[in-house]
């Protein structure tokens, strides 16, 4: 644009209205809407006369940076320039009203238009409806003379983004003409409303389908976390071949293998990917790395992240936390020294990352640096994980009371999370008086969950308080609480099946607990005592 404007600048007689015209445009696709308002002025203090296609383009500007009074004083150019009953400039005007807040500035407008077509209906019915104003867009929609696919879409979608999907669908039952589009509105609707079993009915009903409408259904499950879904459905989805996956539905995929553990399933959509041109897309190798860390195999998310040619923030911060994670401090400390050479600007899930790393290796010092260089140097406002990293370095070094003077300075409460990190440290450094104090916290917070009274009498345990263990015992059973069993995932026949200990819940548990008495029986026969408990069912 600095090129443009320089060739622009030099054109000797007064450009026509087109060049002024492509200038704004220019401007406004570069999202440099203050430019765009300069040189309006600067229009005017030439005499220019703009056009029905200049206002629309200031105005829209105006909105975008909140300029209201500039657009006022737009509007007054416009109506002096006998643009009033311009369907162009109307609509427009009313968008950048109701943008703001300013409905009954929006309504003015429209009530003065002439030529009112459907857009300026639409136009003005969204101005309501962003006002959260359900009943003024609903009147107004009501009395609509013309009502296109756009428009019955906006209206479906208002009362998608209030929550209300009953008068959501009963408008959707009513449209004349439903397109594609309808259906996957009201389908994202059920979704980001935690109504699944809604979203897979509307999904089965659908007389046409595209892929938004299976990402749709996929992000719908992995938002309501049900990750086994989300691999169900993307096999669905291959089998039936009408529709490929595009990067979000890959990124989806791999986001729900990282959630699962389904590291065979993640490296087959890996290899999917690559051999159907999404090879050195940026999404997909920010889930891939994501992926492999998360399954636990660190060096191939390493090999991503290096196979990388652009990477963003977003790669920066996975590379970083995943590397932490693994307990590879100094490789996180290094990448985060290539992430500044690069020129990226590390954010607050950075530094997650850094003192995580710092965590890992015991650097209470470096660790401290890096929070306070967080707020010096990069004006990052700690938050409360940023505080529960330093406590629970703190605490794993063994400098327990200084995290706990570390959580009494905090400018927040501490949540469970700290005080677990504190129980846990506890146990290790066998501080009695501290962890009892952080059992009392956690009853505060979290006073149905019985995992904290199970760490506390571990730590009784340890010391050989066995009084104490009975006393915590039977207060847990007063509570009616039962700690929840340990859930294990294992990959079989490209699935991932979930099971308990002394699970009943699966279709084949009688063939599996009947090979499981086999190799209890064979490990017995060589004389080996496996330690487990059989399971009676059926012999």
């Amino acid at each position: 644009m600095a090129y443009a404007r320089k060739v622009f600048d030099q054109i000797p007689d007064p450009p026509n209205i087109a060049l002024w015209n492509a200038m704004f445009k220019g401007y406004a696709q570069n999202e440099s809407y203050r430019e765009v308002l300069v040189l309006f002025s600067y229009m005017k203090s030439l005499d220019v006369m703009p056009n029905c296609f200049t206002f629309p383009l200031v105005l829209k500007s105006c909105g975008k940076i909140n300029a209201y009074v500039e657009g006022q004083e737009v509007q007054c150019v416009a109506i002096k320039g006998g643009f009033r009953a311009n369907p162009f400039v109307g609509t427009t005007l009313i968008d950048m009203y109701a943008g703001g807040g300013a409905v009954r500035e929006a309504y003015k407008v429209f009530g003065e238009m002439v030529d009112r077509n459907v857009v300026a209906w639409t136009s003005m019915i969204s101005g309501y409806i962003l006002c959260c104003d359900m009943v003024s867009a609903q009147r107004l929609f009501d009395l609509a003379p013309e009502r296109d696919v756009v428009l019955w879409n906006t209206m479906v979608s208002g009362y998608i983004e209030l929550g209300d999907m009953v008068a959501a669908r009963k408008l959707f039952n009513e449209m004349p003409n439903r397109d594609v589009m309808s259906w996957n509105t009201v389908l994202n609707g059920y979704a980001n409303n935690g109504d699944v079993e809604a979203c897979e009915r509307l999904f089965e009903e659908m007389p046409e389908r595209n892929i938004f409408s299976w990402n749709g259904l996929i992000g719908g499950y992995a938002r309501n976390g049900k990750f086994f879904e989300v691999m169900e459905t993307f096999k669905r989805m291959l089998i039936e071949g009408n529709v490929l996956p595009n990067d979000a539905t890959l990124v989806i995929a791999l986001s729900a293998c990282s959630r699962l553990g389904a590291l065979d399933l993640g490296k087959w959509v890996h290899a999917y990917a690559e051999s159907n041109g999404y090879k050195g897309n940026l999404y997909i190798g920010n889930a891939l790395i994501d992926m492999y860390a998360k399954c636990g195999i660190i060096e191939n998310a390493v090999d991503v992240f290096k196979s990388m040619g652009r990477k963003d923030l977003i790669t920066w911060n996975t590379i970083i936390n995943g590397i932490a994670m693994h307990g590879h401090g100094s490789d996180a400390l290094n990448v985060f020294c290539e992430m500044k050479n690069a020129g990226e600007t590390p954010d607050g899930i950075t530094f997650i990352g850094i003192l995580c790393a710092c965590t890992h290796m015991g650097l209470v010092e470096d660790g401290f640096s890096y929070f306070q260089s967080m707020v010096d140097d990069y004006s990052i406002v700690p938050q409360i994980e940023h505080y529960g990293c330093m406590v629970d370095l703190f605490a794993r070094a063994g400098l327990l009371e200084q995290a706990i003077e570390f959580v009494r300075k905090m400018p927040m409460e501490a949540d469970a999370v700290i005080w677990a990190a504190l129980l846990g440290a506890c146990r290790i450094y066998k501080n009695i008086e501290l962890a009892e104090m952080a059992l009392d916290q956690l009853i505060k917070l979290e006073p149905k969950n019985p995992s904290n009274f199970v760490m506390l009498s571990n730590i009784y345990g340890d010391l050989g308080r066995w009084k104490d263990v009975a006393r915590l015992k039977v207060a847990m059973r007063d509570t009616g609480l039962r700690k929840l069993p340990g859930c294990s995932l294992i990959e079989v026949n490209d699935s991932v099946v979930e099971f308990y200990s002394l699970d009943e819940r699966h279709s084949e548990r009688e063939e599996i607990y009947r090979a499981l008495r086999g190799l209890t029986k064979s490990l017995r026969s060589f004389e080996y005592l496996p330690d487990l408990m059989e399971h009676e069912q059926g012999g």
